[in-house]
């Protein structure tokens, strides 16, 4: 039996926020005219996940993928239809699919939505609530095409709309001194994720910078400012003198971090858990509180530390 999906709401199954903001970047900017494709059904297995996204250009161009390579040049062709009819056309592949010679590795089926010229000053106000961080809704019209930006409803299917939640990309606070920081905000930003680094130390901030990251300099523990934080945000700490910790842990666990670690072993750790105690840091707040973070174990270098590191966030984050 076939399982058909019709919602998600895993909070951070977004399918690549980055790719989504320059979708509707290039929608609201290309020089000719556009379609809009969206993964409205899915039966059994699919490459892509419900509300992926999608866009082709009357000149050919495309942005984004809704398969493994298998399906994007006959979509293309079905794109330019929807375009030269002015209206939204629904192409099914995989199971049910008319196209019988069109198969998809996976052995389902997708339904996608065709929304040619889709309504701009919608996408104006999706993009700048993309940019301003916030959780956010866009409702689709399967049948006319109509765009309009709804309040936080998860990507399902209601009767003639669907529905695509775009969620905020997880940001990276990284606050430490030495190779380790460096050399996590070094993998963060390769992978494209948002991230600053603060430190007390230029070199470590100069390693940072040099790998793309953003920096700022640290005077004293106690009055670190935090940059704005926000239910996406991880805040690690790779800190071997731990004195700097204590004041940024206590700032951290005010905030709505979804993450928030610091490094050092177990001894570390539990040293850490009492002073913060003595401070008045609650069960619950200590609980929030990751150490010794990573998904590998005492971690001896710091690649491996790093990619460790990474590895438990976004398993937290699925």
């Amino acid at each position: 039996m076939n399982e058909k999906v019709t919602s998600t709401t895993n909070p951070f199954d977004r399918g690549a926020p980055e790719l989504i903001k320059a979708q509707v970047s290039a929608l609201l900017n290309h020089p000719s005219d556009s379609v809009f494709a969206i993964i409205i059904s899915i039966d059994g297995a699919s490459y892509r996940p419900l509300g992926a996204t999608m866009v082709f250009f009357a000149d050919d161009q495309q942005l984004g993928s809704l398969s493994s390579g298998c399906i994007e040049a006959d979509l293309a062709n079905h794109a330019q239809t929807a375009l030269k009819n002015g209206k939204p056309l629904t192409v099914r592949y995989g199971l049910g699919s008319p196209f019988m010679d069109i198969k998809l590795p996976c052995g389902g089926g997708v339904e996608i939505l065709l929304v040619p010229r889709p309504d701009k000053k919608t996408l104006i106000m999706l993009d700048d609530i993309l940019n301003e961080r916030q959780l956010s809704s866009l409702c689709i019209n399967v049948k006319t095409g109509k765009l309009h930006i709804a309040k936080n409803a998860k990507t399902q299917r209601v009767d003639d709309n669907f529905y695509i939640q775009f969620t905020p990309e997880i940001q990276f606070l990284i606050f430490g001194k030495g190779h380790e920081a460096s050399t996590f905000a070094g993998l963060v930003s390769i992978s494209n994720y948002p991230n600053i680094l603060l430190s007390p130390d230029y070199k470590t901030i100069a390693k940072a910078a040099a790998s793309g990251s953003k920096t700022q300099h640290l005077t004293t523990s106690n009055s670190t400012k935090l940059p704005n934080v926000d239910p996406w945000t991880a805040i690690v700490l790779f800190f071997h003198d731990h004195e700097w910790e204590i004041d940024i842990i206590r700032k951290a666990l005010k905030t709505n971090a979804f993450y928030i670690g610091a490094q050092g072993s177990q001894t570390v750790r539990d040293k850490r858990h009492k002073q913060l105690a003595q401070l008045g840091a609650s069960a619950t707040d200590l609980q929030r509180l990751k150490g010794p973070i990573g998904l590998i174990k005492s971690a001896r270098d710091a690649r491996t530390l790093a990619v460790s590191v990474l590895a438990e966030i976004l398993e937290l984050a699925k």
